[in-house]
C-alpha cells in the first residue's frame, strides 16, 4: 500500500508540476557559500557538535560536517546552521 501511494504521489508531482519537496516530504536544503545551510522538512536532530550535525529524514539521515557550527534557528521541521561547512552527505541507513 505504501509503495502504491509513493507511485501515485510521484505521478502527481510529474503530471501536475507540483513541488516534489512538499508532496513527497523531501528535504529542501539551501546553502549560502560554505557559511550557512538552511534545511527544511527534517524529522529531528540526531546529534550535534561543533564539527557535525546529523538530522533524521523520512528516508535515512543527513550529515553535515565542518567546523565551528552554531545553530542559529531551530524549529520542528526547519534548522539554520552557521559555521564552516566542509560537506553534506546522505546516509540511507536509518
Amino acid at each position: 500500500m505504501a509503495k502504491w501511494r509513493q507511485q501515485v504521489t510521484k505521478w502527481l508531482v510529474e503530471k501536475l508540476d507540483l513541488p516534489a519537496d512538499a508532496m513527497m516530504d523531501l528535504p529542501r536544503i539551501t546553502m549560502i557559500g560554505q557559511l550557512h545551510i538552511y534545511i527544511e522538512n527534517h524529522r529531528g536532530v540526531i546529534a550535534f557538535s561543533k564539527e557535525e550535525l546529523k538530522l533524521r529524514l523520512k528516508q535515512g539521515n543527513l550529515v553535515i560536517k565542518g567546523q565551528e557550527f552554531v545553530i542559529k534557528t531551530i524549529l520542528p521541521e526547519e534548522i539554520l546552521l552557521e559555521g564552516s561547512i566542509d560537506g553534506v552527505y546522505y546516509d540511507k541507513a536509518t
